[in-house]
């Protein structure tokens, strides 16, 4: 008879290392410092036990604990662990903290049904990896978070993707992750050993107990001191464990109901019943069966039966596959459970049940012959068709792999196909490759294998749309070149056939462009165009103009707005014919953007109407590009940032993140320009980190960009140097910003340092640019404002060029003007007009007034011309640049402007008392102000003769500097003094 006892609740053994891991990383978590620990090991080691512990302690130091599970059964997901580990916040009646989360609240609403706004939102894994991890920050920002993945070796591939993410940018978070995973080989496992391998966390894998520690592990689970048990008992569990913790406390649990292990006489111990060891279990598989024999008749077939169904499983479904009364059912179900067997999942609901542990699930099923499990998962795949009519999401999956053991692969096949179809619907593609590459693995389907039409085809298809959506490219590029030498292989395509392989070269397009590979989007579309009938109309191509429309603005052809503008128009046509909204405010905003060169207002209408569209049918999304348009055409013509401003935060609110990035990157812009630096960087330095981990090269390429004008209006050469660096280094020199960075930030610094062959050199790049591509978007780099004024003061350009440009939409905008109404004063001034041409540096005031560094500089290239020409107060402009740029520490443009009024015969003060501007270590060795400003120029490596040009003083003059700068500062030569002028400089401060 089974004896009564129950197991004790067992005590970790054996992990007094690893409980200490886990215990510091909680600590530097709650401290600010999260990182994340991989528990790894074969199942029944212990990993789920000792991340028990590691949950204890995270409650009781106060800290907030998040926890789901990975599984392969049950609804086919994404993210389901994630939603499980959030949806316990929204059962505690916790709300999330929407001003720490901004964008981000509407984008976990995709976790989180009660989170939703309803708005469309950025659906990148990437940006639901940052919204996780600002989550999980906020909710520890007092005593620290703990989030625990369990089973991540059956994780879908997005939530692998974010745990990465996580692994990555959690060293400066109060957040530490947990998670379980096997030490088998799988996706996850790689993931945990390449985390570990590039320091982002830990790898804590679990060993086998020692025979010391099964003893004392046995005499846990007995309640009993080590010494109470005898060392026969604890010898024969080791021996048949070989030291799996599950495995022991199963042969204990065996023991005790088999009457084998008793207490003693005394009941102060233990004792083995001296009986025979009939069918002593040698394994865990004989221990389950034993223990599932004792359930009554139909026990083993019962739980065989959920062990087809998987680790969790209904009611319901088990008693129609187990041919059981609903009375006997819950009877064996009890017996299961008081054996330890099988456990409720309350996360499922009142319904379901679990195996207590997978190793259960899986002796069950090696109990099983081929035959048995095929008859089984028959009569499984039977009873979920019938009770689930459609197999709803959480059953298709399952039904899938029924069939598949059941050897039906024909309809394994299409089950498969469909839950695929619906991962993608729901933007889950890496879980739609999982499931699509399990179906080919069933098939069979090699890489190089004919294909087949039918599902076979289908199923290839959508993997490809899939790998589109993903971003691997390459491999779906593969997977289209299967399918079309399979069309070359058949009979020419006709109808639905034809367009539906044009739409897959389109989803291959799209793919394409958005990793940037802008050509090998155009040889897809190429490819696409080659399968359309002549016939094709407006509404047949519309989906390939609008995808072609945006990659032909990075080609290279000289039409390519004009091109752009032409292919837009006509998916706005297309888009009219089928009733598609979305992809007539695609196309609307495509217009916008090509026309923007042309003319603003017409640029607006368009903008509207991708507003108006948006707005009338609830796309959230698309509003918030219809108001980043018009906000930012806008800023371009009169340097007004409201509308801009408004645009960004609404991206913000609605959970388009990417867009909210570009927004705050014009924004970063505008501030640089109007010389607010500390905003300006403050904004960059706000957005750049996350736009890194966010993977949007482009926002980053442009967020350094700006970095560079910062820099470059400030007269920092070395900052500017260092950060067009890093600009280079992430693509920037043949990107859409490089101009940007050239005109905005070189040109201005070389002016700036008063380095007027530089400055010609930049600008005449900067104008041959210009004429080589008419239609460029950058028309702020230069050639419309600022170079167009510098070959007016050289006389390489006159009143026609002037004249031409101002006329132009890019001669209108703000920036621009002011630069353009300098180059008409100058001019006036040489024709002789005295008056139009102080007219015309009035209204260029104007117009520079947002811009003081800009102004300020253009009265200085401007007073020139006009002490030359006898016009206007040169003399008054030259004086308020002296004093602005010497407030701003721009030594040379301030020693420039007073040089040229001492050479008109002003008294100008002398400026070299204040060392304020000094450094301290600088100032401590003695510089002057003067000999500060040789040391910063020295850092070009200038010779004397180029020094003095630049600081307005004689050659003599600066060889006296120089040689005071080699004493004060100890250096023995004059390239050992630039080296230290380099290092000091570029160093933080």
């Amino acid at each position: 008879m089974a004896s009564p006892f129950r197991l004790r609740t067992v005590e970790l053994v054996g992990r007094d290392g690893e409980l200490a891991a886990l215990s510091r990383v909680l600590r530097e978590a709650r401290e600010g410092r999260g990182g994340i620990v991989f528990v790894a090991g074969e199942p029944g080691i212990g990993k789920t036990r000792l991340t028990a512990q590691a949950l204890d302690e995270a409650k009781n130091e106060g800290m907030t604990v998040l926890r789901g599970r990975c599984t392969t059964i049950g609804p086919a997901v994404p993210f389901r662990p994630l939603t499980e580990a959030l949806l316990s916040l929204t059962r505690a009646g916790e709300e999330p903290p929407a001003e720490v989360l901004g964008p981000y609240l509407p984008v976990l609403g995709r976790l989180v049904p009660e989170w939703s706004t309803g708005a469309d939102c950025d659906e990148s894994p990437v940006v639901l990896a940052e919204a996780v991890l600002r989550l999980a920050a906020a909710r520890g920002r007092r005593h620290g978070c703990l989030l625990v993945i369990d089973d991540l070796h059956d994780a879908d591939p997005e939530t692998l993707a974010v745990t990465e993410y996580l692994a990555a940018n959690l060293s400066a978070q109060p957040v530490a992750v947990v998670a379980t995973v096997r030490s088998a080989p799988s996706a996850a496992y790689e993931l945990a050993t390449a985390v570990a391998q590039r320091r982002e966390g830990s790898l804590l894998p679990l060993g086998r107990l020692s025979p010391a520690e099964v003893h004392t592990f046995t005499a846990s689970c007995l309640g009993s001191a080590p010494a109470a048990l005898p060392r026969q008992v604890s010898a024969e569990v080791y021996g048949d464990s070989h030291g799996v913790p599950f495995v022991a406390e199963e042969l204990v649990r065996g023991m005790l109901a088999a009457g084998r292990l008793a207490r003693t006489a005394d009941d102060t111990g233990w004792e083995l019943v001296s009986t025979e060891r009939p069918g002593v279990p040698v394994t865990l598989v004989r221990v389950v069966e034993e223990r599932a024999a004792r359930l009554g008749p139909g026990g083993v077939r019962a739980l065989s039966v959920a062990a087809v169904l998987g680790r969790s499983f209904p009611l319901s479904v088990l008693r129609h596959c187990a041919g059981l009364d609903e009375a006997l059912l819950r009877e064996r179900v009890r017996a299961a459970l008081a054996e330890g067997l099988l456990q409720p999942d309350e996360e499922r609901g009142p319904d379901w049940y679990a195996f207590a542990h997978p190793l259960a699930e899986e002796a069950l099923l090696s109990l099983l012959s081929p035959a048995d499990r095929a008859d089984l998962s028959t009569r499984a795949a039977d009873a979920v068709d019938r009770l689930y009519p459609g197999l709803p999401g959480t059953w298709c999956l399952l039904a899938a792999r029924l069939r598949r053991h059941a050897g039906d692969r024909p309809t394994a096949a299409a089950h498969y196909l469909e839950v695929a179809r619906r991962l993608l619907a729901r933007s889950g593609p890496g879980s739609a490759i999982t499931v699509i590459d399990e179906a080919q693995l069933m098939l069979g389907d090699a890489p190089f294998a004919p294909v087949r039409g039918g599902v076979h085809r289908e199923l290839l298809e959508t993997l490809l749309l899939a790998l589109a959506d993903d971003g691997q490219f390459d491999r779906a590029v593969e997977v289209a070149d299967r399918l079309r030498r399979a069309d070359l292989d058949a009979e020419p395509a006709e109808g639905a056939d034809v367009f539906r392989r044009v739409g897959l070269h389109v989803r291959l397009a799209w793919a394409a462009e958005v990793a940037g590979r802008w050509q090998e989007g155009l040889a897809q579309v190429a490819a696409a165009r080659a399968l359309l009938p002549a016939a094709a109309t407006e509404r047949d191509t519309a989906g390939l103009d609008a995808v072609e429309a945006y990659l032909t603005v990075s080609d290279t052809a000289p039409d390519r707005i004009e091109r752009s503008e032409r292919l837009a128009r006509r998916a706005i046509e297309g888009a009219r014919q089928l009733a598609d909204p979305a992809l007539a405010c695609q196309a609307w905003y495509a217009v916008g953007a090509a026309s923007r060169g042309r003319s603003l207002a017409e640029s607006d209408r368009s903008f509207r109407q991708t507003l108006r569209i948006a707005s009338e049918h609830d796309l959230m999304g698309w509003r918030a590009h219809g108001l980043f348009g018009l906000g930012s055409n806008a800023w371009l013509a009169e340097g007004a940032t409201d509308s801009l401003t408004y645009a960004w935060h609404e991206a913000l609110r609605t959970g388009c993140v990417s867009l909210a990035h570009y927004a705050g990157q014009l924004l970063a812009l505008d501030a640089a320009l109007r010389s607010d630096f500390a905003r300006a960087e403050a904004l960059v330095a706000g957005s750049l980190d996350e736009t890194r981990r966010l993977r949007l090269p482009s926002v980053t390429r442009y967020l350094l960009m700006v970095r560079a004008v910062v820099a470059a209006h400030q007269g920092n050469r070395p900052g500017l140097r260092a950060t067009l660096a890093e600009f280079r280094a992430h693509g920037g020199a043949e990107s859409m910003e490089a101009p940007l960075a050239r005109g905005l930030g070189e040109l201005f610094c070389a002016l700036l340092e008063e380095d007027r062959d530089q400055a010609r050199e930049v600008a005449a790049s900067l104008a041959a640019m210009a004429r080589a591509d008419e239609g460029s978007f950058f028309h702020l780099t230069g050639p419309h404002g600022l170079v167009l004024l510098l070959e007016v003061l050289d006389g390489r350009a006159g009143r026609a060029e002037c004249e031409r440009l101002g006329a132009g939409q890019a001669g209108r905008l703000r920036w621009n003007r002011q630069f353009g109404g300098l180059a008409e004063a100058v001019l006036a001034g040489r024709e002789g007009c005295p008056e139009r041409a102080e007219a015309a540096l009035r209204a260029a005031q104007a117009s520079a007034e947002p811009f003081p560094t800009a102004r300020y500089l253009g009265l200085r290239l401007v007073a020139e011309a006009a002490l030359t020409d006898g016009w206007g107060e040169p003399r008054r402009w030259l004086a308020e640049a002296e004093e602005y740029f010497h407030r701003a520490g721009v030594i040379a443009v301030a020693g420039a402007c007073r040089s040229q009024l001492r050479g008109v015969g002003v008294v100008v003060r002398q400026r070299r008392a204040g060392t304020d501007g000094i450094p301290d270590a600088l100032r401590a060795m003695g510089l002057t102000t003067r000999e500060y400003d040789v040391f910063r120029l020295l850092v070009d490596r200038l010779g004397n003769k180029a020094l003095g040009a630049r600081l307005h003083l004689s050659v003599r003059t600066v060889e006296k500097h120089v040689a005071s700068l080699l004493s004060k500062t100890g250096t023995r030569d004059r390239d050992r003094l630039c080296d230290f002028a380099a290092d000091f400089m570029s160093a933080p401060r």
